[in-house]
């Protein structure tokens, strides 16, 4: 007698956007707000609400999504989403940890940025996040791609809270055909990929 294959969900992704802002929403308060209300701001540019209240932050978040200058994957377990990996252009991402470090290192700004990850706490250590980032690629690939980086927690395999790893791990990105560049700033390295157009 073999033992049964264990069941493997069937996870959809869809881009966050007004029709999916709800879903998007949803998962973010069953998280308080995500890292104590931040709603995935602290990336995109300083304006009035950002960081004045987990409401300020929600609004910005909505506001930029339905101008479209907002863009995640978000992978959903049926109608729930469950995850999320935030992507952009240096220009509507522009804050990353440790600039300094990183523009002393800069030969060219790259076309697409992966700034962060987040992961329903019933999901995670369950490949999730690779999901969230497969579906970025193909969104960026679905926009025209280009050259892609990110910044991940170099764990050397260690294991790490998943608090640490809202950026994702070395080992996740280069899983997913992506490079190392360069160390950033205290355990964490810029990693690169060029994304063909699809």
């Amino acid at each position: 007698m073999t033992e049964a294959e264990p069941t493997v969900r069937a996870y959809t992704v869809k881009p966050l956007g007004p029709d999916t802002w709800e879903a998007f929403a949803q998962l973010a308060e069953r998280h308080n707000g995500v890292w104590n209300g931040c709603w995935c701001t602290w990336f995109h540019p300083a304006c009035a609400e950002k960081g004045a209240s987990a409401e300020g932050n929600r609004a910005l978040k909505q506001r930029l999504v339905n101008d479209g200058r907002a863009h995640a994957s978000l992978v959903f377990d049926g109608a729930v989403a469950v995850a999320w990996c935030q992507y952009g252009s240096p220009e509507e991402l522009p804050n990353i940890y440790h600039r300094k470090e990183y523009e002393a290192g800069l030969d060219r700004a790259p076309d697409y940025r992966l700034t962060c990850f987040f992961v329903d706490r019933r999901y995670r250590r369950q490949g999730v996040a690779a999901v969230a980032l497969r579906g970025a690629l193909d969104l960026i690939g679905q926009a025209g791609g280009g050259v892609v980086e990110a910044y991940p927690q170099d764990t050397q395999g260690k294991r790490t809270s998943g608090s640490f790893l809202y950026n994702g791990t070395r080992g996740l990105f280069e899983k997913a055909g992506f490079s190392y560049d360069r160390s950033k700033g205290k355990n964490h390295c810029v990693m690169r990929r060029t994304v063909s157009p699809s």
